[in-house]
């Protein structure tokens, strides 16, 4: 007898329809599972085994054969478990064929018969071609974003009741709303650093890359730590699509769903590339910089990174969207991401301070090189960050808090995105020439920076960038840039590796 039942496997963050075929006939008695699974997938037919005698089920002495269509996709995963299990049960007559029309099976089966939830169960559910999905409890949740039915069962044995109309199905779960991960840090904590701050301001309303740079305990990482806080929460579309990348590597957790805040991830500086980027030898998933989408990426320490790790965000950077290619397969990642990078002047760290610094200019030099010119120049927002002096560190805490920081993020964002659609990091030189047209004095303080060597093409227009987003905080009518708004967006991208020489 024959059957079919639909599911979906995943590759990256997309996901993919399967449909189990399932032939079973009179003869020797075997299992045999084809369509290219991985070893994961393989072992279902061990899993299936073992969840039809824990759920009363006798196992079949006959001929069994499973392809999972189409062939030349890879399957990887335990996802097609129930589905592999349902379409044994349907080939053997123990469950009516008619009952599996127009729904969809997702889940892991235990040994124990238990359904258990799957990795990537929001952008499998989006591919699966049918109106009913069929999973884990602990995946009705995320499946709820996209699908109007959902029905979450516990144990093999229930669904197969369920299916056969011994039992009534059990009622979806209402989905929590999304717990708020705002941040308790706030901005006005930090003591001194005036220049962080008003970076820091900058970054969050333009969305311009951030590097800063100075010895150890001068306040680097608590800048960075705060500025989730300065961001908006997430719009509707970004928030499926960042809760669809955290579903397919495993991120969701409950209270998470939707992922509503924008996501903070502060790899360690032994990252590999693979990790940062993403992909895989045998399971494709997203990195870190897509792990990050619509969100803050912080490499702290930045010059203990691995130099291919780092270059090979250069252009993710610059695309905002990751393609990995395998000899197997494709994969495509969102990678929109705002970067915060820190990073000591020189190896020991006390690089400027009389007497204190240990490095060589040897030392110095190789340090430096870590850290290629290139990526430098993707950095919007290049300062300096000195520790502060006794008077501000044993002061009261002075300046805006983080939710006043924040309103006046959001204000500046809103103007950016009414007069583009995008904030000013995103703008490319087209839309500089219309949005950010330089006054005569600007003109000239680029024309110069350019003819001296200071500035790539590729820096005159993040600089010009800047100084528009600084008009934006500045709440400026005017859509010209001025000099003062062009000399501060510059005296904010210097050379990184100057500080305190």
């Amino acid at each position: 007898m024959y059957a079919n039942v639909r599911s979906a496997t995943i590759n990256g963050v997309r996901g993919y329809p399967v449909d189990v075929e399932v032939h079973a006939v009179n003869g020797l008695p075997a299992f045999q599972l084809v369509g290219l699974p991985d070893t994961s997938c393989r072992e279902a037919k061990d899993r299936v085994r073992a969840a039809f005698l824990s759920a009363g089920q006798e196992w079949s002495n006959k001929k069994i054969t499973v392809n999972l269509a189409p062939s030349d996709l890879k399957k990887t995963g335990p996802s097609l478990d129930l589905a592999i299990a349902i379409g044994v049960l349907a080939a053997l007559g123990r469950v009516e064929p008619s009952k599996l029309e127009g729904v969809g099976f997702l889940g892991e089966l235990g040994l124990d018969g238990s359904i258990r939830p799957v990795r990537g169960a929001l952008p499998m559910g989006d591919a699966v071609k049918a109106s009913t999905v069929v999973a884990s409890v602990d995946n009705a949740a995320e499946l709820s974003l996209l699908r109007d039915t959902v029905r979450p069962v516990a144990t093999l044995a229930r669904l197969i009741a369920c299916l056969n109309d011994e039992e009534p199905w059990p009622e979806a779960p209402d989905v929590p709303p999304s717990v708020s991960r705002t941040s308790t840090l706030d901005i006005r904590d930090i003591r001194g650093q005036h220049t962080g701050k008003l970076a820091l301001s900058l970054a969050a309303a333009g969305g311009h890359h951030l590097l800063m740079v100075g010895p150890p305990g001068a306040g680097k990482t608590m800048l960075a730590k705060r500025l989730p806080g300065l961001l908006p929460t997430l719009a509707e579309q970004d928030a499926l699509d960042v809760t669809r990348i955290h579903s397919a590597a495993g991120e969701l957790r409950p209270g998470q769903i939707p992922v509503t805040e924008p996501p903070f991830r502060a790899p360690h500086h032994s990252a590999s590339p693979v990790s940062l980027v993403g992909g895989g030898a045998s399971q494709m998933r997203p990195g870190e910089i897509s792990l990050a989408h619509s969100g803050v990426l912080f490499l702290d320490e930045l010059g203990e990174f691995g130099p291919g790790a780092l270059d090979g965000l250069r252009q993710p950077l610059e695309e905002r969207e990751v393609r990995v290619t395998r000899a197997h397969s494709t994969a495509r990642y969102p990678a929109n991401v705002l970067l915060v990078a820190s990073m000591n002047p020189c190896p020991c760290g006390e690089s400027g301070a009389p007497g204190a610094c240990r490095c060589s200019d040897a030392m110095r030099s190789r340090y430096h090189r870590r850290v290629s010119g290139p990526l430098l120049d993707r950095f919007d927002l290049r300062i300096g960050v000195q520790r502060p002096d006794a008077a501000e560190l044993f002061g009261v805490p002075s300046g805006e808090s983080s939710q006043d920081m924040a309103e006046r993020v959001a204000a500046a964002r809103r103007r950016a995105i009414a007069r583009s659609g995008r904030v000013n990091g995103a703008l490319d030189q087209s839309m500089l020439d219309e949005v950010a047209p330089l006054s005569d004095g600007a003109r000239t303080i680029l024309t110069s920076a350019v003819e001296q060597g200071r500035l790539s093409a590729r820096g005159v227009g993040r600089v010009r960038a800047v100084a528009r987003t600084i008009a934006d905080v500045e709440d400026c009518d005017s859509d010209e840039v001025t000099v003062e708004q062009l000399c501060l967006a510059m005296s904010l991208r210097v050379d990184p590796f100057g500080f305190g020489q």
